[in-house]
């Protein structure tokens, strides 16, 4: 049976939701967001990846919701849209929403079709309604050599911060911004009530390790996010996030 992980953020006096609800009272970056692309591309006649246990990676979770809606945000042009991609010109594209499970079909089409992009720009990024699927996405960022960018005024929330890492360089500008938290299950049980050796715990530290973090660097990274309680969040700017992964 596949466990359900979710990762939620509530902020008290902002909106007042259950406990576990994935919802976040969030101000746009921008007023004024124009056409979100001159051209959208649908992806179809793409195999989208069929995620079985087996493709999990030590026990990584399967199916989660990690992510964190906003109020839309001023997002930018481009000329081509796949999912939550779009093409910003030759050599850059641009997340502006929720990764799920379609999210590495759409990017492979997008590479395939835009060979040279070589920066993704993280602008509007909630996170992940799959996680398993958002592991496979950073790891195929990874392997394709992209530079991960966080313009002023990008937020980069909850799941995406896994997305930001898989950058084989990383750069967040000042104005940028990141959230923290804890994930939790479908029985409300989150990291720290699991052994550290749990598989649940290990798929999170092997994918660190995968994006270039020492041992001891992923343990400290993982243990900082999970400090902080899934019904609440640890907010990071550029410089702070700077502290736990080197803006290039």
């Amino acid at each position: 049976m596949r466990r359900l992980f979710c990762l939620a953020l509530g902020l008290a006096g902002l909106l007042a939701t259950p406990a576990g609800a994935q919802q976040l009272a969030y101000a746009a970056m921008a007023p004024g967001a124009g056409p979100l692309a001159t051209q959208v591309v649908t992806v179809t006649g793409v195999t989208v990846e069929e995620f079985t246990e087996e493709d999990a990676s030590d026990g990584a979770a399967s199916g989660s919701d990690r992510f964190l809606p906003a109020v839309p945000a001023a997002l930018p042009h481009g000329i081509a849209t796949y999912g939550p991609f779009r093409v910003l010109d030759g050599t850059r594209a641009a997340l502006v929403g929720a990764t799920d499970e379609r999210s590495p079909a759409a990017l492979r089409a997008m590479l395939a079709a835009h060979p040279g992009i070589a920066t993704l720009e993280l602008v509007e990024c909630p996170g992940t309604e799959d996680d398993r699927a958002n592991l496979v996405l950073g790891r195929m960022i990874r392997a394709r050599g992209l530079a991960t960018h966080v313009p002023a005024g990008g937020s980069v929330r909850s799941g995406a911060v896994e997305l930001y890492l898989a950058g084989l360089r990383h750069r967040a500008e000042p104005g940028a911004e990141f959230a923290v938290h804890a994930w939790a299950d479908e029985d409300g049980r989150e990291a720290t009530d699991y052994p550290a050796s749990a598989p649940e715990n290990r798929a999170y530290l092997a994918y660190y390790r995968e994006m270039g973090m020492t041992a001891a660097q992923a343990s400290a990274f993982y243990a900082m996010t999970n400090s902080v309680p899934n019904a609440s969040a640890r907010w990071l700017t550029a410089a702070e996030m700077g502290q736990w992964v080197r803006s290039d």
